[in-house]
């Protein structure tokens, strides 16, 4: 089983060459989606992207011809596109070349499958997997042609491409009903932490830029960080304690790629929604790939697409020690950015600075005097406040000072524990509460 495994594993790489994008870096990317889904490359084949695309093959008939022979030759069955292909010129390829043909968007969906662990990124594969294969269902029960009703089942019946279809509709809806519970479920978790006042952290980045490798050092945990595209794809979540004592929820994210397959987006809906419910975003960037000016386009496209793009971000470019002196970015450590290695450690102390004054950067300026008998009001303030200040006054009550943001303030206000009287203090409106 082994050996035959192997044997479908031989593959043919075609890469169509596409000036608009980065040509070298093109080529790269495809080689490593293929190795990511375990592919035994034999051999590469480069081609030039005409003016002219064939409708029934994509590429001309020559260099079809050419790929059929170079197949017979080395007794590969199965060859990979670096462009998306339509139903039609994928099914006229395959009976060209006697092997099996799978375009860019096949093979991600392949990765995707080998790397989902949970049930929901099971299901959500499984989804994206089936509305994928819905445009390629073809009559492959010629000799069927009609399922006759039978007796008390008279008509005209249906043909089996008519059936898969029915069926996979059937399993497409089941699937999406299973991740609509799913999906509320999250939401609850989410709602429970909005209620909890506790901030919400997302890493977010091309694949293979080091999210997990960061996620881990910024949280002590121990999840899989690979030299290989998408190796996080399930959304892992942890606590993260930041410089002022306060936790949040991080997130390491599934990696975005250029041209993300739209199946993969619909499908993934609920997952890529912790990333649009999040209070900040860490971009990470491979400072070490020439072509990361692009990935960072591309990122940022994806996050527009899922209304993610307004979210305060922190540009973290990964990867310094590789070819690098990290000492030569010292300087341009900034509010908005910095450069790190979440490999060695370099920058990350500083990183966590920056994570910590971005989130609290809206925190208001707030002084409240409790009676003794408000402890409660004042444990709240320890939990969910920064910068406390607390004194006493000679009346025997709390003046507290602290810095909060304005959805607690108002949510101290609906829950009707204090009374609001407003002082005044300064231009930054610094407002005293006291208790009715």
């Amino acid at each position: 089983m082994h050996n035959a495994n192997n044997f479908f594993n031989k593959a043919l790489l075609i890469h169509i060459d596409n000036p608009i994008v980065d040509a070298d870096n093109s080529h790269n990317e495809f080689t490593e989606l293929a190795l990511s889904a375990n592919v035994k490359i034999q051999d590469v084949v480069s081609l030039s992207k005409k003016k002219y695309i064939s409708t029934n093959l994509f590429i001309g008939k020559g260099d079809a011809n050419f790929i059929e022979r170079k197949l017979k030759n080395t007794n590969i069955k199965l060859v990979i596109f670096n462009i998306d292909l339509s139903p039609t010129q994928e099914r006229n390829l395959e009976n060209l070349f006697s092997a099996r043909v799978l375009d860019r968007t096949g093979l991600i969906l392949d990765i995707f499958s080998q790397r989902a662990m949970s049930h929901e990124g099971k299901l959500q594969v499984e989804l994206a997997q089936l509305n994928y294969l819905a445009t390629r269902l073809v009559r492959g029960w010629s000799h069927l042609e009609r399922q006759k009703g039978g007796i008390g089942l008279r008509g005209p019946g249906e043909t089996q491409l008519e059936t898969d279809r029915r069926l996979l509709r059937a399993r497409i809806i089941n699937i999406e009903k299973r991740l609509k519970k799913v999906s509320n479920q999250r939401e609850l978790s989410r709602n429970l932490r909005q209620k909890r006042n506790i901030p919400r952290i997302s890493i977010v980045g091309y694949t293979n830029a080091g999210k997990s490798t960061l996620f881990n050092c910024l949280t002590g945990a121990n999840t899989l960080s690979a030299d290989k595209l998408f190796a996080t794809l399930d959304p892992i979540h942890r606590k993260i304690i930041l410089n002022n004592k306060k936790n949040a929820v991080i997130s390491d994210t599934v990696g975005f790629i250029r041209n993300l397959p739209h199946h993969l987006i619909e499908s993934f809906k609920s997952t890529l929604l912790e990333v649009t419910n999040s209070n900040l975003l860490i971009h990470v960037v491979d400072l070490s790939d020439n072509s990361y000016p692009h990935y960072i386009k591309e990122v940022d496209s994806v996050l527009k697409s899922i209304g993610a793009d307004k979210i305060p971000k922190i540009l973290v470019f990964n990867k310094v020690d590789q070819n690098y002196n990290p000492e030569n970015f010292s300087h341009l450590q900034q509010h908005s950015f910095c450069y790190i290695s979440a490999k060695t450690g370099y920058g990350i102390e500083f990183l966590k600075n920056i994570i910590s004054k971005r989130l609290f950067e809206n925190y208001e300026s707030v002084q409240i005097i409790l009676p003794k008998i408000d402890s409660k009001i004042r444990t709240h303030i320890y939990d969910k406040c920064i910068e406390i200040n607390e004194t006493f006054t000679k009346s025997g009550q709390w003046k507290i000072k602290f810095m909060s943001n304005r959805p607690f303030i108002k949510y101290l206000d609906k829950s009707g524990i204090i009374n609001k009287k407003v002082e005044k203090k300064s231009r930054n409106s610094q407002e005293i509460y006291k208790t009715g």
